[in-house]
């Protein structure tokens, strides 16, 4: 049967309009099923890590007989609930990953009963998507011997806590905060910034240097707005201080960087120094400053 050639308006009208005249709609369920996929992926890696942490656990390091009837290496999942004191039915729907709701206290419980390292307590919180509420090591002091390392450093270098309490400092870093680390009592770097005067002069460009420092102190704290020490420390500075009141209304938050450092010290002069901080290893709440030679300082 012979093809009739298109008239010129047809051809147009080809061109104009799509070929199929409907609209492509994906199926309705997709959007919900890879919402779920991506609920519960939290849930089966934390599935994964007690599997694996239950395998490789010694029955006789609980005080639990191996026996020759167990079939699988490691604590039996009945066993992992009664250490945790946790019901066997929900600790087994957490290990298999079902979508059910893990509180933090249940973690806690999790890491207490398996004797967790801090490394793993820290990893188990993480994969849950929860914020450890007894925060392990954040109350334990560093040995001497990682708070020694300021000594051994060959410029001012001080270590401070979660609450910027200087918990260890060399005599160079003394010696530059008059006024701070060569007194008695205590030595909270905001309270010295904000309550000292002598800070005023030192710190150069100090307008700016304590907005800044008041931003990375937002920072730093803000999983600890529990505190009572934390808290406490705020409100007398914001009460104190009118200069920490207004930086701190300002809602900034920046993370805790080096750079160029300059000090007017009364006897030594004008200061020039790279800082340099860094957190201690297996205590996150520690952080360790170090002021080194700056390129400016080396040309003078």
């Amino acid at each position: 049967m012979p093809v009739r050639p298109l008239r010129s308006d047809e051809v147009e009208i080809g061109l104009t309009r799509p070929r199929y005249p409907f609209k492509h709609t994906p199926y309705a369920g997709i959007n919900t099923t890879m919402k779920r996929h991506a609920a519960i992926a939290p849930a089966l890696s934390l599935s994964a890590f007690l599997r694996a942490l239950r395998e490789r656990q010694s029955p006789a390091e609980f005080g639990l007989a191996a026996g020759p009837r167990r079939r699988t290496p490691g604590l039996r999942r009945e066993e992992v609930a009664q250490l945790c004191g946790v019901s066997v039915t929900w600790y087994t729907w957490i290990e298999q990953g079902r979508d059910v709701s893990v509180s933090a206290a249940t973690l806690a419980r999790l890491a207490r009963g398996l004797r967790l390292s801090r490394a793993e307590r820290s990893y188990l919180f993480e994969v849950a998507g929860k914020r450890d509420p007894e925060r392990p090591g954040s109350r334990d002091d560093p040995p001497d011997g990682v708070l020694a390392c300021v000594d051994a450093i060959n410029g001012p270098a001080y270590i401070l806590d979660r609450a910027w309490n200087a918990r260890r400092w060399n005599a160079k870093a003394s010696r530059l905060f008059a006024g701070w680390l060569d007194v008695d009592g205590e030595k909270n770097l905001l309270r010295y910034i904000f309550l000292r005067l002598e800070a005023r002069t030192l710190i150069l460009v100090w307008t700016s240097r304590a907005h800044r420092v008041v931003a990375e102190f937002r920072a730093a704290v803000t999983g600890y707005s529990d505190d009572p020490d934390i808290r406490r420390l705020v409100d007398e500075l914001r009460i104190g201080s009118s200069d920490f009141a207004r930086c701190w209304e300002t809602q900034g938050v920046l993370a805790r960087e080096g750079g160029e450092r300059a000090f007017n010290h009364p006897t030594m002069g004008l200061l020039h120094y790279q800082q340099v901080s860094l957190s201690l290893a297996g205590w996150p709440d520690y952080r360790l400053t170090m002021l080194l030679s700056a390129p400016t300082a080396r040309k003078q």
